[in-house]
């Protein structure tokens, strides 16, 4: 709001009240990402809210990192594939789907993307299976042929890999990873945000296919 930019939030329910959305500036639209006729409809939805207007910024943050009925993460030798095919259809395939809609939108604003890669995608981490692992590596690579595709549309596409950042999601057993950490804490979702929002600045007007590590130096070693 105090950019003066209006926000589209998406999410598989409606925002809880505690979030503190404002209405006046921002629109939420519940979909899963996941299901490709929710993906078509999303886009539909936003391009009649705004019709021909220019769009400035599209961040892929949906991602998914399940575990099997015997609470093990999706690996090589356990795990449905099909499993193994929900995590891709959220953590690659909707990138590339809300991508392909928004493409018109975001080259008349001269727009951005960032996706949202991880940690996990460039160093074995001992609380993401390897579905979820391959889909950000995948997602990463994306990243960097979504750059070079979409450059002469004047479009700029970066990502964002997180470390371990302190969320709900964090229980007890990521306190030993702390130590791997050499800024010795985990990362809030504030400093996150920050770095996401200033790719999307015309500050960074001169960078894409970049991936910028938020991890405290956690992806050094």
């Amino acid at each position: 709001m105090r950019e003066g930019w209006e926000v589209v939030t998406v999410s598989r329910e409606a925002p809880p009240p505690e979030c503190g959305r404002d209405p006046r500036w921002s629109l939420h639209v519940t979909a899963d990402l996941s299901v490709p006729a929710d993906r078509d409809r999303l886009v539909a939805e936003i391009d009649a809210r705004f019709g021909d207007a220019p769009l400035h910024a599209l961040v892929n943050n949906a991602g998914v990192s399940p575990k099997t009925g015997y609470k093990e993460r999706l690996g090589v030798l356990h795990g449905p594939l099909e499993d193994w095919r929900s995590v891709f259809e959220l953590n690659f395939y909707a990138p590339i789907a809300l991508a392909r809609g928004f493409a018109a939108a975001l080259a008349k604003g001269k727009g951005a993307i960032v996706n949202v890669t991880s940690i996990a995608g460039h160093a074995i981490h001992p609380f993401a299976g390897s579905a979820y692992s391959t889909s950000k590596a995948a997602l990463s690579a994306l990243t960097r042929e979504m750059a070079g595709e979409l450059a002469p549309l004047g479009i700029r596409v970066n990502a964002v890999a997180p470390g371990e950042i302190e969320t709900e999601m964090i229980s007890a057993d990521y306190e030993p990873l702390i130590a791997r950490i050499p800024m010795h804490r985990m990362g809030t979702t504030d400093e996150v945000a920050g770095v996401i929002y200033r790719l999307c600045d015309a500050d960074f007007g001169y960078v894409t296919g970049s991936e910028i590590f938020v991890t405290g130096g956690q992806h050094l070693y």
